[in-house]
């Protein structure tokens, strides 16, 4: 790729940024709107208590007309409605953050569940995604935009009451106000790239520490713990250098927003100074409450200038979090995410023919198909076992009929109709899965049944743990179906986390059943018991078995057939299990 592609392509992504970043803030606008008219009030309290403090001077220094008690109490009472006001505008910018972050953590938690395992990021990379980078966005809806809008209208209304005390004082505030994107502008000349980096730096070391957790018994099996400490310490000293640059930009953009501020101070110090200094001849009402008034007013005015300065840096970070997540989101909108394309099914049918015609997979281009003209049919109440070596494309038989990947060519249909008509999504409602290891979450035993059907009614979670012979080693634990496992199946053995998605899978209760080396872990003993409960499991379904066990072949699973495939293609007809 050439310099010309590079910055091509550096370009669209800012685009796809920028347009995500719109996306979300226009779904989340009416919250937006509340901190920026309870941040506008404050100013306006700010001006009223400036007005009032400069009256009290003045008259305290006999410059002035009289001020009294009447005019302290409204100084202290506008002092306290601006510190609740702040405090609420602080809330409310909080809640518009938190919200912007679940409607985009929910669009893009979508999408990966609709990508499913095809999707090529190792996992620690997608939880980065979800996580980090969908965190770094915050500081974007609660802070920047509401800041950007303060910027533009708080600072015009104290130029207006100051310019009503003095026009030139009103001009100078305003002119002053006009430097501040500028210096922004400058200090922030290739900030976005480099908080760009910064977060792909992140990304890299959070999914280089998690698949490396993961992996722990097996590098230290291999003796392999020190060198990939070394390399996590590499991957942490670039993030920490790209932080540091990162940083650098907010003090010069927060140096320069003081410069501005010192300035505009000097001028009208510069201007009234004398008029305070000649305020012994100034009759009762003259000009001397103006010139405090105008003073007391450069902090109200810069104030939101600093808000605006110090969010800057979100919105050069919220610009790289953003690019990594365009790719994912498309053109979705954050708070609905946009649905695959595809059909629904009005209903799921209660039985299903599964046919394949002259199937092609392939996942590289620069490796042999997965599937290469595989051809084969399986009526109702039938069970097809595929059997032949790793890598001949048993597993991917079943990934296409999940959804999980599209035919390259070929025909897949269920019960006469094209399957890529529908949506994915529609593809799994009528499969039951079990694959090799079960994932059990943390939760009950009833619980992680439950995650097939949510709706179902107690008495058919337990009818599932007896069909799948869950209910054989529940009763000996000390709270049965409500005994609680840890991540992972935790407190179970391998056997048992097996039945336990048999079990999911008989609640689920689908005309098509999809069964990956569901016994190529277990014991001689538990896997002849595991055969049973998966034979009662397929009765009167359509089932597809992928397995290398010689049980499957030799007629573990009563009436099946045995299709032997190798290199996606099938070695002749389907023959009778153990013939």
């Amino acid at each position: 790729m050439g310099p010309a592609d590079a910055t091509a392509d550096h370009a669209a992504d800012e685009a796809a940024a920028r347009r995500l970043l719109a996306r979300a803030a226009r779904a989340g606008r009416r919250r937006l709107l509340l901190p920026v008219l309870l941040g506008l009030a404050g100013t306006l309290a700010a001006i009223a208590q400036a007005w009032l403090v400069a009256r009290l001077l003045a008259a305290l220094l006999g410059l002035g007309p009289g001020a009294g008690w009447a005019e302290l109490a409204g100084a202290g009472a506008f002092a306290l409605l601006g510190l609740g006001l702040g405090l609420a505008q602080e809330r409310a910018q909080q809640t518009a953050g938190e919200a912007a972050k679940a409607r985009l953590r929910e669009a893009a938690f979508a999408r990966l569940i609709e990508a499913g395992p095809l999707d090529p990021r190792p996992v620690g990379e997608r939880t980065a995604l979800v996580v980090d980078r969908i965190e770094a966005l915050e500081g974007y809806f609660s802070r920047w935009l509401p800041a950007a809008f303060l910027a533009l209208l708080a600072p015009a209304a104290v130029a207006l009451a100051a310019a009503m005390a003095d026009p030139a004082s009103g001009l100078i505030l305003l002119g002053a106000g006009l430097l501040v994107p500028l210096a922004q502008g400058a200090s922030g000349i290739g900030a976005a790239q480099a908080a760009r980096r910064q977060f792909d730096a992140l990304q890299r070391l959070s999914g280089r520490f998690l698949d490396r957790m993961r992996g722990l018994p097996t590098l230290v099996l291999f003796n392999r713990q020190e060198a990939e400490a070394t390399r996590l310490g590499a991957v942490a000293q670039e993030l920490r250098r790209r932080t540091m640059r990162v940083l650098r930009v907010a003090f010069l953009a927060s140096a320069g927003m003081e410069l501005i501020a010192a300035a505009a101070l000097a001028l009208l110090a510069i201007r009234h100074g004398a008029a305070l200094a000649a305020a012994a001849g100034i009759p009762p009402g003259g000009a001397a409450a103006e010139a405090l008034f105008v003073l007391l007013l450069v902090p109200a005015f810069f104030a939101p200038l600093r808000g605006f300065a110090a969010a800057y840096h979100e919105r050069l970070a919220a610009r790289g979090a953003a690019a990594a997540l365009a790719p994912l989101l498309g053109e979705a909108q954050p708070d609905r995410p946009a649905p695959a394309p595809g059909l629904l099914l009005a209903e799921v049918p209660p039985q299903v023919t599964v046919t394949f015609q002259e199937v092609r997979l392939v996942y590289d281009p620069a490796r042999p198909p997965a599937l290469d003209g595989l051809s084969f049919r399986v009526l109702p109440g039938e069970t097809l076992v595929l059997t032949g070596a790793s890598g001949a494309g048993k597993t991917s038989v079943l990934r296409l009929l999940m959804g999980f990947a599209r035919p390259d060519g070929g025909r897949i249909a269920i019960n006469g109709r094209d399957v890529t008509l529908l949506r994915p999504s529609e593809l799994r409602r009528l499969s039951a899965y079990v694959g090799q290891r079960a994932h059990l979450f943390r939760a009950t035993l009833r619980e992680n049944i439950r995650l097939a059907r949510p709706e179902a009614t107690e008495a058919q979670v337990e009818a599932a743990a007896r069909a799948a012979g869950v209910m054989e080693f529940a009763g000996a634990l000390p709270r049965g179906l409500d005994t609680l496992v840890g991540e992972g199946g935790w407190g179970l053995s391998g056997g048992q986390a097996q039945r336990v998605a048999v079990a999911r899978a008989f609640l689920r209760d689908t005309p098509l059943v999809l069964l990956d080396e569901p016994t190529a872990h277990l014991d001689p003993g538990t896997e002849a018991e595991m055969w049973e409960s998966l034979r009662r499991l397929c009765v009167g379904r359509t089932a597809i078995v992928a397995s290398h066990a010689r049980a499957a072949r030799g007629g573990a699973l009563r009436g099946a057939r045995v299709l032997e495939i190798a290199a996606g293609r099938a070695l002749g007809a389907a023959r009778a299990a153990g013939a």
